[in-house]
């Protein structure tokens, strides 16, 4: 096989870049001080935005990514987006934050199947979900995935022989948070 002269592969590089910082020293250990610490900046949003915290082990926070900015009432979440922050930031766990543009704060279907996608890619990962924290209202109102029990430890098995590993050769098609 003979390669063309004009060839050329692209060398890329993946860099952590830091934005005007939301300032906190305070420690994340439960969805009020989540929603102290990003709720004001995503309640006077006129669109769906989805936010990821990255944690230390103590649960201070070393960042904030604005991973997704949507519509009305939608936002397209990817796991692998929500990864790129964490890894880089070297994160012990994270937090997701969203919010409801209309101020309800029920969980769509949607918010409820990428919060368990997520979990238990987090458990394979060994970065694991704290929380996912839906914000709206006028007030902060908040409501946790964790506290309302919708957070467990994900049970992963793993083949041990080749002849048990199940192969999934189809696409998963993604889907925006819509309701």
């Amino acid at each position: 096989m003979e390669i063309k002269k004009d060839f050329r592969l692209d060398v890329v590089s993946v860099r952590l870049v830091r934005d005007a910082p939301i300032y906190s020293e305070k420690k994340i250990n439960g969805p009020e001080d989540a929603v102290f610490l990003i709720g004001n900046e995503l309640r006077d949003m006129d669109r769906e935005v989805t936010c990821l915290v990255s944690l230390r082990s103590d649960g201070t926070p070393i960042n904030c990514n604005f991973v997704s900015i949507g519509t009305l009432n939608c936002s397209l979440v990817h796991p692998r987006e929500l990864f790129k922050a964490a890894i880089l930031s070297n994160a012990e766990g994270i937090l997701l934050v969203h919010n409801h543009v209309s101020g309800s704060l029920a969980p769509s279907a949607e918010d409820i199947l990428l919060t368990d996608r997520l979990n238990r890619l987090c458990v394979m990962m060994g970065i694991p979900l704290h929380d996912h924290v839906i914000v709206g209202g006028d007030n902060l109102q908040y409501y946790s995935f964790r506290e309302n029990s919708m957070i467990k430890q994900a049970e992963i098995h793993y083949a041990t022989d080749p002849g048990r590993i199940e192969w999934n050769c189809g696409r998963v098609a993604e889907k925006g948070r819509c309701r």
